[in-house]
């Protein structure tokens, strides 16, 4: 009886140790590849600097489209940017510019 006992003891505290290490491994695993871990992180960290360097590029192509805008405004109006702007939308050519006719392939 008395071995039996003791069996039963260390049986019981043996199982009691696996059953903290899976329960702490479990954690473990999580931890690393869980939607809220280390990996995750990493790749939310991946996604704000592309989207960082995206804002950064989309803000200097607003600034220069503002720069354009404001050229073209009736109070600064810029003779160079007006010109630009007429002949690309009227299709029209001065008598004094050279034209070139290419080939398409």
């Amino acid at each position: 009886m008395v071995s039996r006992r003791k069996l039963r003891t260390v049986l019981s505290t043996l199982g009691l140790y696996a059953g903290c290490a899976l329960v702490i491994g479990y954690f473990a695993v999580n931890a690393f590849t869980g939607n809220h871990g280390l990996r995750a992180k990493q790749d939310l960290d991946q996604h704000f600097t592309a989207l960082s360097d995206e804002l950064g590029r989309l803000k200097q192509e607003r600034a220069e489209w503002q720069h354009r805008v404001k050229l073209l405004q009736s109070s600064s109006i810029d003779p160079d940017t007006l010109d630009e702007r007429a002949r690309v939308v009227l299709n029209y050519l001065d008598p004094r510019d050279l034209t070139l006719m290419l080939k398409r392939p």
